[in-house]
């Protein structure tokens, strides 16, 4: 809920020109200046601009793709899927080649919003330098999470294409990895990364010399939540899919949906506008285990 602006006398924020001059920054010389009515747009996505994780690189899903610019309304691409067997079979040298099956064609999508949440701390709303913080480390790791939901699992994410197919395996969660770098190998493309969950990560990849070898190979890892324990999305992302991206972003006071905040206070919306155009579905593997024990996924 939106509480009205208590009267007082503006903070000075940092200045436009300081070191300081972060998305978060930007939001609170507005919110000093205009309290409640306080609304930023930047003519860029911020989540190319969030840096709490620069002392300690984390991949996130966003920067596993090539960017394409993207404006209001459907972007046309092309694409290649996979036939049936029987087409396949009469596709020559398609046993060597099973690209040379892959049938060519065209799809759209469009950029789509992607919002995230916090509400102020009220000792925050007379302390510029603090409220900056608190949007730069708290506001923008929600959006770069919304993000990764939204690009992974959303409505629109890689997961929900009907062109991705699953790739089950048995036992060995590695072995499962390895399975569909080689898939992805034999159609003529190169394993560029995988989204794994954090679990799968620290307890089956850390300590095996997995991660060595995969660095050497130039193949990047993003950890995530919005994998399932024990799956992973393997996939040629540097080739198979293309970021659209609207490079245009808001932070703004809001009064936030049902069910975001248990408690009233001044609520806090940053929102984002992206899309996928999946190429070549062909080149990503969802990776599941047989049994899947259904342990769900957690935003």
């Amino acid at each position: 809920m939106v509480s009205p602006s208590p009267a007082r006398t503006p903070a000075a924020a940092p200045p436009a020109d300081s070191p300081a001059a972060s998305p978060g920054a930007a939001f609170a010389r507005a919110f000093a200046a205009e309290g409640t009515g306080a609304a930023v747009r930047f003519d860029f996505t911020i989540t190319d601009a969030f840096q709490p994780t620069k002392d300690r690189p984390r991949v996130t899903v966003r920067n596993l793709f090539r960017k394409r610019p993207a404006g209001a309304g459907p972007v046309r691409f092309w694409t290649e899927d996979r036939p049936g067997a029987a087409e396949a079979a009469t596709v020559r040298e398609s046993a060597l080649r099973p690209e040379a099956a892959f049938r060519s064609g065209t799809a759209e999508a469009d950029v789509h919003p992607i919002s995230a949440w916090v509400q102020l701390p009220e000792e925050l709303l007379e302390d510029p330098e603090g409220l900056a913080a608190f949007i730069d480390f708290r506001l923008l790791v929600r959006l770069a999470t919304a993000e990764n939901q939204a690009l992974t699992i959303g409505e629109h994410g890689l997961l929900t294409h009907p062109g991705i197919a699953t790739l089950p395996y048995q036992g060995d969660y590695l072995a499962g990895l390895m399975t569909a770098c080689n898939e992805i190998e034999q159609i003529g493309a190169t394993a560029h990364a995988m989204i794994v969950n954090p679990q799968d990560y620290y307890f089956r990849m850390v300590g095996t010399g997995l991660l060595a070898d995969l660095a050497r190979n130039g193949t990047l890892i993003s950890r995530t939540r919005m994998v399932e324990p024990g799956c992973a999305l393997v996939g040629d992302f540097a080739m198979a899919a293309r970021l659209l991206d609207g490079g245009r972003s808001v932070i703004r006071v809001a009064e936030p949906p049902p069910g975001t905040f248990a408690r009233p206070g001044v609520a806090v919306c940053a929102e984002i506008h992206e899309g996928l155009a999946v190429h070549l579905p062909t080149h990503f593997f969802h990776v599941r285990p047989t049994a899947d024990a259904g342990t769900g996924r957690r935003a």
